[in-house]
């Protein structure tokens, strides 16, 4: 308001004390001296402990709803409070992920390719030690392997892959890509994903994402200590690890030696077919898993997965966001051709999504659909669909696209928020896809009733996206009288700065 604008804006007289200070001397600012050594390795212990500590205390209380907003909480508070001593790893898969970064030229600063043994090293110390430190509670340990007789290992290296992977690039694109430094949204985004991950592909396989929960898990279960599963999962693991860094390369190649400045097609193209893919396949597990947590679950999917690559490609990972965001007008850059592209790489990522989770639960005879839920109708299918994906829609564009609203650091939780919004008031009515590329994924059974669901549920999701450009459009008008605005405010001079710089 801009009775709020000119209260920030009114010059203020100094206090007394400090306006007649007399001037310090000069001299260089003091600066704090880098992390030891024995301080780095020490705080990967410590974090590594509790991780693991709290993996085992939540399993054996059988926290099945907290439980994963549990482990992922404790990743995310310590990564906030030793981030800055060793960076945070905890996981021997991300410390391989960062040591190939910096083999290779990347934004990796400090870290030496020698430090990597001496990481693992207490790392692993660190899950075995809270490992058979819950284990003296229960004096009983936590089975590793796959979580049903329906599930066999293939089931369990596919989704121990999937979801290593996304931790390890999620890791790389927001601790580590110089077009996101600095940034606050760090650890929640890490964080996020144990939050995706632990209630769908936990079923299967356990959710361990991390050689350090395997090996520590493994050897406090079994009377004779000796792993059992764990190499196995330390093997899919660390080929996640490998996997992240290379689609890293791809999306971020300008943080490479030799790389381009700009980012092109092909990695926007890249990038959001893997944060559809990431979302559509954590739907998938959800529903199949019958998730007591599925809407926060999905919702801190999308969230992780958008604060990883909003820089390279806008992190729609929706065709009916790609198609609201076209139709606001705000994004130039948004080309018919670049529209296609983007809306390709969702629908196909949908479709690789569904066939990757079909395929593990394949023994079980369990399958998704696409259709109303209990006895609701498609008249009540469409005012959900609608309503929801204009919410969505109108929130992308209001916190990411709007020069007026635009969030540097919360856009991606409050989107990711919607999903939590939607799935829990709307999903028990439509099924809750509200994206077209997850409805693609939902949509099982004979093709012409594939089809003629397809179209109703596209149909409704598309008037959403244009139901929230029109919204928007109203409500952010003086969006287009912004630059100017700015360019009059910049000549003003203030004591503070009118929004937060992270």
């Amino acid at each position: 308001p801009l009775w709020f604008q000119q209260s920030r804006l009114a010059p203020r007289p100094a206090p007394r004390a400090i306006a007649e200070a007399p001037e310090p001397p000069n001299r260089a600012p003091r600066m704090a001296k880098d992390p030891t050594l024995l301080s780095c390795l020490v705080a990967e212990f410590v974090g590594t402990f509790f991780l693991i500590f709290t993996v085992g205390m939540n399993v054996e209380v059988k926290a099945s709803v907290w439980g994963g907003i549990s482990i992922g909480s404790v990743l995310m508070v310590s990564i906030y409070a030793l981030g800055g001593i060793s960076g945070g790893h905890f996981n021997p898969a991300v410390t391989f992920a960062v040591s190939i970064v910096e083999r290779l030229g990347g934004p990796v600063k400090g870290f030496l390719f020698k430090k990597l043994f001496l990481y693992w090293a207490v790392q692993l110390a660190g899950g075995i030690a809270g490992g058979f430190c819950y284990r003296s509670i229960f004096d009983q340990g936590i089975r590793l392997g796959p979580q049903d007789v329906k599930f066999g290992p293939l089931d369990v290296g596919i989704l121990e892959i999937i979801y290593t992977f996304m931790l390890c690039f999620v890791v790389l694109n927001v601790a580590v890509a110089q077009e996101n430094q600095p940034n606050q949204y760090f650890g929640i985004a890490i964080g996020g994903v144990i939050f995706a991950g632990a209630y769908g592909a936990g079923a299967v396989c356990g959710g361990c994402f991390n050689p350090a929960v395997a090996l520590g898990l493994d050897i406090s279960h079994i009377n004779h200590f000796a792993p059992k599963w764990s190499p196995f999962y330390v093997l899919c693991h660390l080929l996640a690890g490998a996997l992240a860094v290379g689609c890293f390369r791809l999306v971020r190649s300008s943080n490479f030696p030799g790389g381009s400045k700009e980012h092109s097609e092909g990695a926007r193209f890249l990038a959001e077919f893997l944060g559809t893919y990431m979302l559509v396949v954590t739907v998938g597990l959800n529903v199949l898993a019958e998730s007591p947590a599925a809407g926060y679950s999905i919702a801190s999917g999308l969230m992780s997965m958008i604060y990883a690559l909003s820089t390279v490609s806008g992190a729609h990972f929706n065709p009916a966001v790609t198609f609201a965001v076209l139709l606001s007008g705000r994004a130039p850059e948004m080309t018919l051709k670049r529209v296609a592209g983007y809306v390709g790489a969702q629908l196909t990522a949908g479709k690789l999504a569904s066939m990757t989770y079909v395929w593990v639960y394949s023994d079980s005879g369990q399958s998704t659909s696409l259709g109303p839920g209990g006895d609701y109708g498609l008249c009540a299918v469409g005012v959900v669909e609608v309503a929801f994906t204009s919410l969505l829609c109108f929130i992308v564009l209001s916190v990411a696209v709007s020069p007026s609203t635009k969030s540097t650091s919360k856009y991606g939780f409050c989107i990711g928020a919607c999903v939590t919004v939607a799935g829990n008031a709307g999903g028990p009515i439509s099924g809750g896809a509200f994206n077209p590329a997850v409805a693609l994924g939902l949509a099982t059974g004979p093709f012409g009733q594939i089809i003629v669901m397809l179209l109703t549920y596209w149909g409704f999701q598309f008037m959403g996206g244009a139901l929230a450009v029109l919204m928007f459009r109203i409500t952010h008008a003086a969006d287009v009288d912004h630059v100017g605005h700015e360019e009059t405010l910049a000549d003003v001079e203030v004591n503070e700065p009118l929004k937060p710089v992270v």
